[in-house]
């Protein structure tokens, strides 16, 4: 992780809470390139997986913006707080308050799986900064993501699938044999690479000290959804986005074509690219594509 090095790193009042934060290369941009900011995934899962897109700074001369959602990494924590806190409104006034914190009027955003959620949600409020989106890996209806999931995990082997059954009937989700099984689904489809790289590796290490709003707005595993999120659909306002806008899954993704497609279908001029090589974390799995892709796409 010691190549990472951000020009500069701190934490915003958010309400009475922190968001912390790193900026890569400079702002305001010397060219006046628009800064990205990364939304990561869980949700509660830091973005320490997002750190290859640092690179656009040496690539593209383009500034990136990370930072650790509320209730995760570096910014507060508050294992206290129940459904009714945790909601897509909190995070996305989070992100308007660390905007306006870090004095950011023109911005693209780039939000991964969770995160994709959140940028969409952000878009459709059409906020006068925001110039481009990039949605990889996410979903507009976590019932299409459900019942993608559930289908996935019926290709996976036998042994595996009745563990995932047995244990979810007995809603004993910190049964070995059940995180043996999930493990087999998050090496299958979403990251193939092995061993994990560091980045990723950071991210679950993180992720593994407050598991809080991973399982208050999402439930126990990616396919064992009861939390918050459960009846969260955006499908029908989708071609209200009317920011460029690029899709992006891969060909073992659990962010199958079917779950990414209403993105390409309804907003109006999109680009969709798949990567060939990858499952859920193409910016690990094809690192030097990814970035291409993204910073030749932003550059347009």
């Amino acid at each position: 992780m010691d190549q990472y090095r951000p020009t500069a790193r701190g934490k915003v009042a958010f309400g009475e809470w922190e968001t912390a934060y790193e900026i890569f290369g400079t702002l305001p941009a010397p060219s006046g390139e628009v800064p990205l900011i990364g939304l990561h995934g869980g949700p509660g899962i830091p973005g320490r997986y997002l750190l290859p897109l640092s690179s656009l700074v040496e690539s593209h001369g383009i500034p990136l913006i990370l930072y650790d959602q509320i209730g995760c990494g570096n910014s507060t924590h508050l294992r206290e707080k129940g459904g009714d806190f945790w909601t897509v409104e909190l995070f996305l006034k989070e992100l308007e308050n660390l905007l306006e914190k870090l004095g950011i009027k023109e911005y693209d955003l780039l939000g991964h799986s969770w995160g994709a959620m959140l940028a969409a949600e952000h878009a459709l409020l059409h906020p006068p900064g925001l110039r481009k989106i990039v949605l990889s890996d996410g979903l507009a209806s976590m019932k299409m993501w459900e019942d993608n999931a559930n289908a996935l995990v019926k290709t996976l082997p036998q042994d595996a699938q009745d563990a995932i059954e047995k244990y979810e009937r007995l809603g004993d989700y910190d049964a070995p044999e059940y995180k043996a099984a999930t493990e087999v689904f998050y090496n299958t489809f979403v990251c193939r690479m092995k061993p994990w790289p560091v980045e990723l590796l950071e991210s679950f290490r993180l992720f593994e000290q407050d598991t809080t709003v991973y399982l208050i707005m999402l439930g126990a595993s990616e396919f064992s959804i009861f939390g918050t999120l459960k009846s969260w659909d955006i499908v029908s306002r989708l071609s209200e986005i009317t920011a460029p806008t690029l899709v992006i899954n891969s060909k073992y993704d659990e962010a199958s074509d079917v779950v990414v497609q209403p993105f390409a279908d309804a907003i109006k001029g999109s680009k969709w690219v798949k990567f060939e090589e990858s499952a859920h974390m193409p910016m690990l799995e094809e690192r030097e594509k990814y970035v291409k892709v993204v910073g030749e796409w932003l550059a347009e």
